[in-house]
Protein backbone atom coordinates (compact mmCIF):
# COMPACT_ATOMS: atom_id res chain seq x y z
CA UNK A 1 0.00 0.00 0.00
CA UNK A 2 1.13 3.55 -0.98
CA UNK A 3 2.06 5.74 2.32
CA UNK A 4 0.14 9.20 2.01
CA UNK A 5 3.07 11.40 0.94
CA UNK A 6 3.18 8.79 -2.03
CA UNK A 7 -0.80 8.28 -3.23
CA UNK A 8 -1.29 12.38 -2.39
CA UNK A 9 2.69 12.56 -5.22
CA UNK A 10 1.22 10.54 -7.60
CA UNK A 11 -2.44 11.74 -7.30
CA UNK A 12 -0.54 15.49 -8.52
CA UNK A 13 1.21 13.13 -11.22
CA UNK A 14 -2.05 11.87 -12.58
CA UNK A 15 -3.22 15.51 -12.96
CA UNK A 16 -0.67 16.69 -14.39
CA UNK A 17 -0.96 14.71 -17.26
CA UNK A 18 -5.10 15.29 -17.74
CA UNK A 19 -5.06 17.01 -20.89
CA UNK A 20 -9.71 17.52 -20.57
CA UNK A 21 -8.61 21.49 -19.48
CA UNK A 22 -6.02 22.18 -22.43
CA UNK A 23 -7.39 24.50 -24.44
CA UNK A 24 -11.13 24.46 -22.53
CA UNK A 25 -12.89 28.11 -22.58
CA UNK A 26 -13.22 28.60 -19.04
CA UNK A 27 -15.74 31.21 -17.08
CA UNK A 28 -14.93 31.95 -13.44
CA UNK A 29 -17.57 34.42 -11.50
CA UNK A 30 -16.29 35.39 -8.81
CA UNK A 31 -13.25 34.73 -10.13
CA UNK A 32 -10.86 37.21 -8.16
CA UNK A 33 -12.06 35.80 -4.61
CA UNK A 34 -10.36 33.63 -2.62
CA UNK A 35 -11.71 30.28 -4.43
CA UNK A 36 -12.00 31.35 -7.89
CA UNK A 37 -8.79 32.85 -8.25
CA UNK A 38 -7.00 29.41 -6.63
CA UNK A 39 -9.14 27.50 -9.23
CA UNK A 40 -7.92 29.85 -12.34
CA UNK A 41 -4.12 29.19 -11.19
CA UNK A 42 -5.08 26.16 -11.30
CA UNK A 43 -6.94 25.65 -14.52
CA UNK A 44 -3.98 27.91 -15.94
CA UNK A 45 -1.51 25.44 -15.83
CA UNK A 46 -3.51 22.58 -16.94
CA UNK A 47 -3.60 24.76 -20.48
CA UNK A 48 -7.26 26.17 -20.05
CA UNK A 49 -8.39 29.54 -21.66
CA UNK A 50 -9.49 31.59 -18.19
CA UNK A 51 -11.94 34.10 -18.35
CA UNK A 52 -12.30 35.80 -14.55
CA UNK A 53 -15.52 38.27 -14.08
CA UNK A 54 -15.20 40.05 -10.91
CA UNK A 55 -17.32 43.24 -9.61
CA UNK A 56 -14.36 43.84 -7.27
CA UNK A 57 -17.11 44.97 -4.66
CA UNK A 58 -15.27 46.04 -1.73
CA UNK A 59 -15.13 43.89 1.37
CA UNK A 60 -16.39 40.89 -1.00
CA UNK A 61 -13.06 39.58 -1.26
CA UNK A 62 -12.05 40.20 -4.71
CA UNK A 63 -8.20 41.22 -4.67
CA UNK A 64 -6.67 41.62 -8.19
CA UNK A 65 -3.15 40.36 -6.48
CA UNK A 66 -5.02 36.87 -5.99
CA UNK A 67 -4.10 35.85 -9.50
CA UNK A 68 0.12 36.53 -8.93
CA UNK A 69 1.76 35.95 -11.04
CA UNK A 70 -0.07 34.46 -13.69
CA UNK A 71 -1.99 37.68 -14.22
CA UNK A 72 -0.57 38.03 -17.86
CA UNK A 73 -2.14 34.58 -18.77
CA UNK A 74 -5.70 35.54 -16.93
CA UNK A 75 -8.18 37.29 -18.48
CA UNK A 76 -10.10 39.98 -16.20
CA UNK A 77 -13.28 41.10 -16.82
CA UNK A 78 -15.15 43.63 -14.11
CA UNK A 79 -18.17 43.37 -14.15
CA UNK A 80 -21.31 42.30 -12.01
CA UNK A 81 -23.07 39.14 -12.62
CA UNK A 82 -26.43 41.25 -11.99
CA UNK A 83 -26.03 43.03 -15.29
CA UNK A 84 -27.57 40.86 -17.70
CA UNK A 85 -26.35 42.39 -20.68
CA UNK A 86 -22.60 41.91 -19.75
CA UNK A 87 -23.49 37.93 -18.78
CA UNK A 88 -25.14 37.79 -21.86
CA UNK A 89 -22.19 38.36 -23.85
CA UNK A 90 -19.94 36.50 -21.10
CA UNK A 91 -21.43 33.14 -21.01
CA UNK A 92 -20.72 33.12 -25.04
CA UNK A 93 -18.25 30.32 -26.35
CA UNK A 94 -17.08 28.87 -22.94
CA UNK A 95 -17.16 25.10 -22.40
CA UNK A 96 -17.41 25.46 -18.36
CA UNK A 97 -18.32 27.96 -16.27
CA UNK A 98 -17.88 27.62 -12.55
CA UNK A 99 -20.44 29.64 -10.89
CA UNK A 100 -18.52 30.63 -7.61
CA UNK A 101 -19.84 34.63 -7.04
CA UNK A 102 -21.92 35.31 -4.59
CA UNK A 103 -21.81 37.30 -0.78
CA UNK A 104 -21.26 34.56 1.61
CA UNK A 105 -21.93 36.47 4.62
CA UNK A 106 -24.57 35.38 7.32
CA UNK A 107 -24.67 38.24 9.23
CA UNK A 108 -24.33 40.70 6.15
CA UNK A 109 -27.85 38.49 4.51
CA UNK A 110 -29.69 39.63 8.36
CA UNK A 111 -29.04 42.91 8.39
CA UNK A 112 -28.62 43.65 3.73
CA UNK A 113 -31.47 41.17 3.06
CA UNK A 114 -32.49 43.09 -0.34
CA UNK A 115 -28.68 43.09 -1.69
CA UNK A 116 -28.28 39.73 -0.45
CA UNK A 117 -31.32 38.52 -2.41
CA UNK A 118 -30.06 40.12 -5.61
CA UNK A 119 -26.81 38.50 -5.92
CA UNK A 120 -27.30 35.04 -4.65
CA UNK A 121 -30.83 34.63 -5.50
CA UNK A 122 -31.89 36.71 -8.70
CA UNK A 123 -28.47 37.24 -10.17
CA UNK A 124 -28.36 33.33 -10.01
CA UNK A 125 -31.12 32.53 -12.30
CA UNK A 126 -30.36 35.51 -14.28
CA UNK A 127 -27.13 34.12 -15.52
CA UNK A 128 -28.74 30.88 -16.29
CA UNK A 129 -31.04 32.55 -18.52
CA UNK A 130 -28.07 33.82 -20.17
CA UNK A 131 -26.59 30.62 -20.21
CA UNK A 132 -29.99 28.99 -21.87
CA UNK A 133 -30.17 31.59 -24.63
CA UNK A 134 -26.67 31.91 -25.55
CA UNK A 135 -24.87 29.01 -24.44
CA UNK A 136 -26.97 26.07 -23.59
CA UNK A 137 -24.17 23.70 -24.25
CA UNK A 138 -22.12 24.76 -21.30
CA UNK A 139 -21.29 23.02 -17.97
CA UNK A 140 -22.02 25.21 -15.05
CA UNK A 141 -20.88 24.27 -11.48
CA UNK A 142 -22.46 26.14 -8.77
CA UNK A 143 -20.99 26.96 -5.85
CA UNK A 144 -23.66 25.96 -2.92
CA UNK A 145 -22.81 26.06 1.34
CA UNK A 146 -23.69 24.05 4.24
CA UNK A 147 -25.53 26.75 5.27
CA UNK A 148 -28.28 25.45 3.68
CA UNK A 149 -29.10 23.03 6.06
CA UNK A 150 -29.39 25.24 9.48
CA UNK A 151 -28.87 23.49 12.14
CA UNK A 152 -27.66 19.90 12.17
CA UNK A 153 -30.24 17.19 12.65
CA UNK A 154 -27.76 14.34 12.70
CA UNK A 155 -24.42 13.60 11.94
CA UNK A 156 -22.85 13.47 9.45
CA UNK A 157 -25.16 15.55 6.85
CA UNK A 158 -26.06 13.81 4.11
CA UNK A 159 -27.53 15.47 0.83
CA UNK A 160 -31.03 14.24 2.24
CA UNK A 161 -30.79 16.21 5.43
CA UNK A 162 -33.69 18.58 5.85
CA UNK A 163 -32.41 22.34 4.96
CA UNK A 164 -33.58 24.58 7.23
CA UNK A 165 -31.58 27.45 7.11
CA UNK A 166 -31.08 29.78 10.03
CA UNK A 167 -30.37 33.36 7.85
CA UNK A 168 -31.02 34.84 4.56
CA UNK A 169 -27.98 33.55 3.03
CA UNK A 170 -29.01 29.78 3.42
CA UNK A 171 -32.54 30.57 2.00
CA UNK A 172 -31.01 32.35 -0.76
CA UNK A 173 -28.65 29.69 -1.57
CA UNK A 174 -31.18 26.90 -1.61
CA UNK A 175 -33.27 29.03 -4.24
CA UNK A 176 -30.27 29.57 -6.18
CA UNK A 177 -29.54 25.95 -6.05
CA UNK A 178 -33.00 25.10 -7.18
CA UNK A 179 -32.61 26.95 -10.13
CA UNK A 180 -28.93 25.25 -11.52
CA UNK A 181 -30.42 21.68 -10.82
CA UNK A 182 -34.19 22.87 -12.69
CA UNK A 183 -31.96 24.56 -15.65
CA UNK A 184 -30.58 20.46 -16.08
CA UNK A 185 -33.97 18.80 -15.66
CA UNK A 186 -36.17 21.37 -17.66
CA UNK A 187 -33.72 22.56 -20.40
CA UNK A 188 -30.53 20.00 -20.28
CA UNK A 189 -28.11 22.43 -19.74
CA UNK A 190 -25.63 20.51 -17.52
CA UNK A 191 -25.54 22.05 -13.78
CA UNK A 192 -24.52 20.77 -10.89
CA UNK A 193 -23.75 22.01 -7.19
CA UNK A 194 -21.01 21.37 -4.82
CA UNK A 195 -22.36 22.30 -1.18
CA UNK A 196 -18.91 23.42 0.87
CA UNK A 197 -18.16 23.61 3.94
CA UNK A 198 -15.36 26.24 6.32
CA UNK A 199 -12.96 27.03 3.68
CA UNK A 200 -9.87 28.14 4.50
CA UNK A 201 -6.07 29.43 2.64
CA UNK A 202 -4.11 31.66 1.27
CA UNK A 203 -5.77 33.85 -1.23
CA UNK A 204 -8.93 34.59 1.55
CA UNK A 205 -9.71 38.09 2.57
CA UNK A 206 -8.37 38.67 5.55
CA UNK A 207 -9.90 42.29 6.41
CA UNK A 208 -12.88 41.54 8.71
CA UNK A 209 -14.21 37.91 10.20
CA UNK A 210 -17.44 38.24 8.12
CA UNK A 211 -16.83 36.20 4.67
CA UNK A 212 -14.79 32.95 7.26
CA UNK A 213 -13.87 32.93 10.65
CA UNK A 214 -11.21 30.53 9.93
CA UNK A 215 -8.91 32.97 8.30
CA UNK A 216 -9.32 36.03 10.38
CA UNK A 217 -8.43 33.63 13.60
CA UNK A 218 -4.94 33.41 12.32
CA UNK A 219 -4.85 37.14 11.18
CA UNK A 220 -5.24 37.49 15.10
CA UNK A 221 -2.77 35.37 15.41
CA UNK A 222 -0.51 36.85 13.18
CA UNK A 223 -1.09 40.31 14.32
CA UNK A 224 -0.35 39.29 18.14
CA UNK A 225 -4.48 40.05 19.06
CA UNK A 226 -6.34 37.81 21.12
CA UNK A 227 -8.77 35.12 19.50
CA UNK A 228 -12.36 35.60 21.22
CA UNK A 229 -14.09 31.98 21.12
CA UNK A 230 -18.09 32.35 22.00
CA UNK A 231 -19.52 29.60 24.00
CA UNK A 232 -17.10 27.42 25.25
CA UNK A 233 -15.30 26.98 21.27
CA UNK A 234 -16.27 23.22 21.55
CA UNK A 235 -18.27 23.95 18.47
CA UNK A 236 -17.27 21.68 15.64
CA UNK A 237 -16.80 22.51 12.14
CA UNK A 238 -16.06 20.52 9.17
CA UNK A 239 -13.39 22.45 7.23
CA UNK A 240 -11.72 22.04 3.77
CA UNK A 241 -8.07 23.74 2.95
CA UNK A 242 -8.40 25.71 -0.36
CA UNK A 243 -6.41 23.08 -2.47
CA UNK A 244 -9.21 20.10 -1.93
CA UNK A 245 -12.18 22.20 -2.64
CA UNK A 246 -10.41 22.90 -5.87
CA UNK A 247 -9.92 19.62 -6.70
CA UNK A 248 -13.52 18.96 -6.12
CA UNK A 249 -14.23 21.69 -8.58
CA UNK A 250 -12.05 20.67 -11.18
CA UNK A 251 -13.21 17.00 -11.03
CA UNK A 252 -17.08 17.41 -11.27
CA UNK A 253 -15.86 20.02 -14.42
CA UNK A 254 -14.21 18.24 -16.51
CA UNK A 255 -16.69 14.51 -15.68
CA UNK A 256 -19.32 13.38 -17.87
CA UNK A 257 -22.00 12.30 -15.01
CA UNK A 258 -23.28 13.26 -11.79
CA UNK A 259 -24.85 16.15 -13.40
CA UNK A 260 -28.13 17.72 -12.01
CA UNK A 261 -27.44 16.66 -8.59
CA UNK A 262 -25.53 18.62 -5.18
CA UNK A 263 -22.78 17.09 -3.54
CA UNK A 264 -21.95 17.84 -0.02
CA UNK A 265 -18.05 18.68 0.17
CA UNK A 266 -16.72 17.75 3.58
CA UNK A 267 -13.28 17.96 5.52
CA UNK A 268 -11.44 17.72 8.85
CA UNK A 269 -14.07 17.68 11.77
CA UNK A 270 -12.45 19.82 14.49
CA UNK A 271 -13.47 22.21 17.10
CA UNK A 272 -12.64 25.97 16.92
CA UNK A 273 -10.60 25.87 20.20
CA UNK A 274 -8.82 23.06 18.62
CA UNK A 275 -8.47 24.94 15.00
CA UNK A 276 -7.16 28.02 16.96
CA UNK A 277 -5.56 26.57 19.71
CA UNK A 278 -3.17 24.09 16.55
CA UNK A 279 -2.51 27.86 14.85
CA UNK A 280 -0.87 29.32 17.94
CA UNK A 281 1.23 26.34 18.15
CA UNK A 282 2.19 26.48 14.81
CA UNK A 283 2.83 29.97 14.07
CA UNK A 284 4.88 30.00 17.79
CA UNK A 285 2.60 32.49 19.76
CA UNK A 286 -0.74 33.50 20.88
CA UNK A 287 -3.60 34.15 22.89
CA UNK A 288 -7.06 32.72 23.04
CA UNK A 289 -10.21 33.67 25.12
CA UNK A 290 -13.76 32.49 25.67
CA UNK A 291 -16.38 34.71 25.35
CA UNK A 292 -19.95 34.50 25.60
CA UNK A 293 -22.04 34.52 22.38
CA UNK A 294 -23.48 37.96 21.55
CA UNK A 295 -27.14 38.13 21.09
CA UNK A 296 -27.35 38.46 17.57
CA UNK A 297 -24.96 35.75 16.59
CA UNK A 298 -26.64 33.55 19.18
CA UNK A 299 -29.38 33.44 17.22
CA UNK A 300 -28.04 32.25 14.06
CA UNK A 301 -25.64 29.76 15.42
CA UNK A 302 -25.77 26.25 13.70
CA UNK A 303 -23.92 23.91 16.62
CA UNK A 304 -21.71 21.08 15.36
CA UNK A 305 -21.88 20.48 11.97
CA UNK A 306 -19.81 17.83 10.11
CA UNK A 307 -20.85 16.57 6.25
CA UNK A 308 -20.53 13.03 4.52
CA UNK A 309 -19.25 13.41 1.53
CA UNK A 310 -19.68 9.77 0.26
CA UNK A 311 -21.53 11.04 -2.43
CA UNK A 312 -19.21 13.17 -3.62
CA UNK A 313 -16.38 10.36 -3.30
CA UNK A 314 -18.68 7.89 -4.87
CA UNK A 315 -19.58 9.61 -8.20
CA UNK A 316 -15.72 11.79 -8.56
CA UNK A 317 -13.52 10.00 -6.21
CA UNK A 318 -13.02 12.83 -4.64
CA UNK A 319 -11.62 12.95 -0.81
CA UNK A 320 -9.46 15.31 1.01
CA UNK A 321 -6.28 15.09 1.03
CA UNK A 322 -4.69 18.06 3.14
CA UNK A 323 -4.21 17.58 6.70
CA UNK A 324 -5.20 20.17 9.33
CA UNK A 325 -1.27 21.01 9.97
CA UNK A 326 -0.14 21.21 6.91
CA UNK A 327 -2.86 23.55 5.53
CA UNK A 328 -2.69 26.09 8.60
CA UNK A 329 1.11 26.32 8.05
CA UNK A 330 1.09 27.02 4.29
CA UNK A 331 -1.94 29.39 4.76
CA UNK A 332 0.40 31.45 7.45
CA UNK A 333 3.50 31.21 5.11
CA UNK A 334 1.44 32.75 2.29
CA UNK A 335 0.29 35.58 4.15
CA UNK A 336 3.47 36.44 5.90
CA UNK A 337 5.24 36.73 2.91
CA UNK A 338 2.23 38.82 1.02
CA UNK A 339 0.75 40.67 4.30
CA UNK A 340 0.46 44.08 2.70
CA UNK A 341 -1.93 42.66 0.03
CA UNK A 342 -4.59 41.67 2.47
CA UNK A 343 -4.26 43.13 5.51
Amino acid sequence: MLKKSEAKAKSRLNRDKDKFYAGKKVLITGGLGFIGSTLALRLIKQGAEVVVVDALIPGYGGNRFNIHPRASRIKVVIADIRSEKQMDKLVSGHKIIFNLAGTLSHVDSMSDPMTDLEINCRAQLSLLESVRKYNPQARIIYAGTRNQYGKAQYLPVDENHPQEPTDINGINSIAAEKYHLMYFKVYGIKAISLRMTNTYGPRHQMRHPRQGILNYFIRQIMDGQTVELFGNGKQIRDINYIDDVCEALYLAGKSNTGWGEAYNLGGIPVSLKDFVSLAIKIFGSGRLKIVPFPQDRKMIEIGDYLASWKKMHKTYGWKPVVSLEEGIKKTIDFYSNYKKYYW
